[in-house]
């Protein structure tokens, strides 16, 4: 009989008071209130920064059982139900992995079975019969739960991934293994913009995040590990004995921010993730962390020549004009002039680094929600 999350949780689970969004005002009277609302639409607002190239993200640890899977998922899950657009969580593990199990199931393929039909992956929808889909909108590319059939997974496979992938996703996460000298890490290094450090509040958790900080260094990853974020996972619950604040002064010498997510007993379970069913300071703990990875968007796109300086968009890369009008000069949206539509122009899919296209949209969605709407296929 299989183990899944119906067989194996509790009922209670399902009764759970559903939790805030964090992007979403409380209704209480609290002093310091307009302040609080004030921070979160800023946060929410880089949160929703247009991305307009494929944005890498890779979560790595040396320690397995610090909650890098978990990390990957909330933040996925965070970044799709703010942004409303496309973002996948893929799963690189060399050996059995366990993303797959934090959605509910809607095809048997993994990453592998993608790699062998890559030749044959020309639309979103060939690449959406590979993935399944959580409530938040997030799409997970698992890989072989089972390691005694799992083949080997390297360098060049996951470069080809991310290839394809990145043609449809403008947000892609890579749940990597422990360890890192194994073929797929150096692609998920080569290939990231911002990468994610996962610890533990305990000493040996610390410890082996500070080590694989000092690794990342001493190979000519210095400029990674600056604009690193270090998540302190609380994958279990822990006593006082630990000074946790200590350990978030020392990464933040190290990194560009630290976020502190504290244990969560939906979380723990490490089932399905629903983002209602994390109690409240657990889901601000990864809004947080879905903003303070967005604060690098914007720097990501202007080294590929995507946005300017000052923070907005270059001439010949403007949208297109209301009413299928192309930009002057005929430049592809996110192409330079003479480059051959495409990638965004006309968009895709609807979302990929759009504004809302009609009132009551999501961001760059149509509403979800109301008389007339159906979801789309495999949506």
């Amino acid at each position: 009989m299989e183990l899944s999350s119906d067989r194996l949780l509790q009922e209670k689970r399902r009764n759970k008071q559903r939790s805030q969004p964090a992007s979403r005002p409380s209704s209480r009277f609290k002093f310091g209130a307009k302040a609080a609302e004030a921070e979160r639409q800023q946060k929410l607002q880089l949160i929703r920064t247009p991305v307009l190239s494929c944005y890498r993200i890779a979560v790595i640890s040396l320690k397995g059982g610090v909650g890098k899977t978990t990390t990957t998922t909330a933040l996925g899950a965070t970044l799709s139900s703010e942004r409303q657009d496309k973002v996948i969580a893929i799963d690189a593990n060399p050996d059995a992995g366990t993303l797959g199990r934090r959605v509910r199931r809607e095809t048997g393929a993994t990453i592998r079975d993608l790699v062998s039909a890559i030749p044959y992956l020309n639309s979103y929808m060939d690449i959406r019969r590979f993935t399944s889909q959580a409530p938040s909108g997030l799409e997970i590319l698992a890989n072989d739960v089972d390691p005694a059939v799992s083949t080997t997974f390297n360098d060049e496979d996951y470069r080809q991934v991310i290839d394809v992938l990145g043609k449809q996703y403008p947000i892609i996460l890579t749940d990597s293994g422990t360890g890192l000298l194994y073929s797929a890490m150096r692609g998920v290094l080569d290939l990231a913009d911002q990468l994610i450090i996962v610890s533990t509040p305990s000493v040996d958790g610390a410890s082996s995040a500070s080590t694989t900080l000092d690794w990342l260094s001493a190979h000519g990853y210095g400029d990674l590990v600056q604009r690193s974020v270090t998540v302190i996972s609380g994958v279990r619950e822990t006593g006082r004995m630990v000074k946790v604040e200590d350990i978030v002064a020392h990464f933040r010498t190290r990194c560009r921010g630290v976020v502190v997510a504290p244990f969560d007993e939906h979380l723990a379970a490490g089932a399905e993730l629903d983002l209602d069913l994390m109690r409240p300071r657990t889901r601000q703990a990864y809004f947080d962390l879905a903003a303070l990875i967005a604060e690098d968007f914007t720097r990501a796109q202007q080294e590929q020549g995507l946005w300017t300086p000052d923070g907005s968009m270059p001439p010949h890369m403007a949208p297109p004009l209301p009413g299928g009008g192309a930009p002057a000069g005929g430049a592809a949206y996110g192409y330079p002039p003479g480059a051959p539509p495409g990638y965004g122009y006309p968009p895709a899919e609807p979302g990929y680094g759009y504004p809302p296209q009609q009132p009551g949209g999501g961001y760059g969605r149509p509403p979800q929600s109301g008389p007339g709407w159906q979801r789309p296929p495999g949506q």
